[in-house]
């Protein structure tokens, strides 16, 4: 696998504390994407594609009033020639993710329905993609705690206003049958997921900012601990992607603080969770 010495070592420092942003995530994809491997540029496309989902739902349902996020993988274009290939059951020269495909074929259905979230359906074909890409290691262990996080969520949401959670858990594997099936408190999953109790946490917070900081919180903890010896590898580089993302949406969220709206949870958490270094200075 390509190490990315020169890349590493000009990333600037993330904290949650910084007062703005210097360097985007459409930084990234202008100057560091193009540096990447082929097999790499796969990887981190992952990434990326959070974007092309939010296009593509806009794009099914304002047309070409669509607002459009130019930090996605594919152009305006491609994106409709996606409706127009579906439109035309045209099965010829498609490019994209056969998920897109299969979704915009889906969607009319399920808006004339109502049973289920176009975007929940989206977000279950992506984990369904993500594991075919990601293969094994840190990617993939990144997608199941994500996958995970949101089941959780999910079933103790359903818990809490007494419906079944299956309809929307994403997944087929033991853990989401776990959740989508028990009645303990900690669905029986406390040993096998350590940070099912913070998870638990989060959920209780009245605050829904809070409960979305705190996820946040727990996302950057994550990617720390698991890249710890990662140092010049796109492990590094796609933890490093994460972390901006999240100072932006936050910095994004409140202008006037900018970066620092993570420092009173910081505090507040100080004496229950293990902070990673950045959070130490």
């Amino acid at each position: 696998m390509k190490n990315y010495y020169g890349l590493v070592a000009s990333m600037p420092d993330l904290s949650p504390d910084d007062a703005k942003l210097n360097f985007t995530v459409a930084d990234f994809k202008e100057d560091y994407w193009p540096q990447l491997s082929a097999s790499d540029k796969k990887l981190v496309s992952l990434f990326f594609l959070q974007y092309d989902h939010r296009n593509l739902l806009a794009l099914l349902e304002d047309g070409e009033d669509a607002v459009f996020d130019e930090r996605a993988m594919f152009s305006r274009e491609e994106l409709a020639g996606v409706l127009e290939k579906v439109k035309s059951e045209d099965e010829q020269g498609r490019t994209l993710p056969a998920y897109f495909y299969d979704f915009v074929a889906e969607y009319a259905g399920l808006r004339e329905t109502g049973e289920r979230l176009p975007e929940d359906v989206l977000s279950a074909a992506y984990y369904r993609y993500a594991a075919t890409v990601s293969g094994h290691g840190f990617f993939s262990e990144w997608f199941v705690f994500n996958r995970n996080v949101n089941n959780i969520l999910i079933a103790l949401t359903a818990r809490k206003y007494g419906f079944s959670p299956s309809p929307f858990l994403i997944g087929d594997d033991e853990v989401t049958m776990t959740l989508a099936t028990s009645g303990l408190r900690d669905f029986g999953l406390g040993t096998e997921l350590d940070y099912l109790d913070e998870v638990i946490r989060i959920h209780e917070a009245a605050d829904p900012v809070e409960k979305e900081r705190r996820l946040d919180l727990l996302k950057w903890e994550w990617l720390e601990e698991h890249t710890f010896f990662c140092y010049f590898s796109v492990e590094r580089l796609f933890a490093f992607l994460i972390r901006l993302d999240i100072i932006e949406r936050w910095t994004h969220i409140d202008k006037e603080r900018g970066g620092k709206v993570f420092r009173d949870l910081v505090e507040q958490l100080k004496n229950d969770v293990e902070l990673p270094q950045e959070f130490r200075k």
